[in-house]
């Protein structure tokens, strides 16, 4: 029966006792094994390239004529050799960078995946450094990539590219919205801010729970009265709507349209709501003027429907 080694980790300086004048040299001398390692064909690999103040320990090239920057480093990777290799990047205009390091830190493997994301038409690779035997051989690297680009790396940094576009618009949707709300003396939202993130934005009505709420979605908008009075208290968020309702027809012609009295049974959230679905703000900005207009004036009148009733309510 042939007989089946196992393989041996040994320190890395047992392989290659210094970083400058053995692992580079032995890298440049078979590049291939690092073409293998990330699936890319690497070739004229030369030594310690000068950019300024910095020395890149190996440029190569692709098959197809892009430059390759690859930074080595023992022991636990820095902040110090993540900049150094962006640098080399960037003053050799390479379309690939790769950091080979003995222990990659978590925030070093989050921050090359975040790179990967980017739409800046470059490749970063994290490569972790060890050193093996299998039995009684000489010793050899092992190349493990740690992280890469990918397909869906791609993915996510266009769907976060798009996901930031949405906040700022949004963002702008909002501050134009608050501004026309102080000025229409709606004063229970002069205090609010609102970021991109925010699908809506309330101000209280003065009773524990209850909430004035605009929301704002791509195509449509919402303004409501919202109850919720906490955690567990699904019983008392709809007695309290039960409580208004008794007051529906006198509501209804103050705000001067019907509105939804929405129990939302399986849910603790009641509201008192009126939907639009002229535009939200995904629409053209020359029609966010409109919009605006619209809900605000809408939920100055359920204000004036409604807050009457609310301070009235025993409970």
């Amino acid at each position: 029966m042939t007989k089946i080694e196992k393989i041996l980790r040994i320190p890395i300086k047992d392989a290659f006792k210094y970083e400058d004048k053995n692992l580079t040299p032995w890298l440049c001398e078979n590049i291939d094994a690092l073409g293998e390692a990330i699936g890319i064909e690497l070739s004229n690999a030369e030594r310690e390239q000068s950019t300024g103040n910095f020395s890149l320990d190996i440029k190569a090239q692709t098959a197809s004529g892009d430059i390759v920057v690859i930074e080595n480093q023992f022991g636990a990777s820095n902040h110090d050799h993540l900049g150094k290799l962006i640098t080399y990047l960037t003053s050799f205009e390479a379309k690939i960078a790769i950091w080979i390091v003995e222990t990659p830190k978590q925030e070093h493997i989050n921050a090359i995946a975040w790179l990967n994301e980017g739409d800046n038409g470059c490749d970063f690779f994290l490569i972790k450094l060890q050193a093996i035997k299998i039995g009684e051989s000489n010793p050899a690297p092992l190349l493990t990539v740690i992280s890469g680009p990918s397909e869906e790396s791609k993915q996510i940094g266009k769907i976060k590219k798009e996901h930031s576009k949405q906040d700022d618009l949004r963002k702008a949707f909002w501050d134009q919205l608050l501004a026309l709300s102080i000025k229409q003396n709606l004063k229970l939202f002069s205090l609010i801010t609102a970021s991109g993130r925010d699908a809506w934005i309330g101000a209280t009505a003065g009773v524990k729970g209850l909430t004035y709420v605009y929301w704002v979605n791509q195509f449509s908008t919402r303004i409501e009265l919202r109850i919720d009075r906490g955690k567990g208290q699904d019983v008392e968020n709809l007695n309290i709507l039960n409580k208004l309702k008794i007051n529906q027809l006198v509501i209804e012609e103050s705000f001067g349209s019907e509105l939804n009295w929405a129990d939302l049974e399986g849910y603790r959230v009641c509201s008192i709501r009126k939907d639009f679905n002229d535009g939200g703000y995904k629409s053209p900005v020359e029609q966010w003027g409109e919009i605006i207009d619209n809900i605000v004036s809408a939920m100055v009148r359920l204000i004036n429907a409604t807050q009457n009733f609310v301070s009235n309510l025993k409970i």
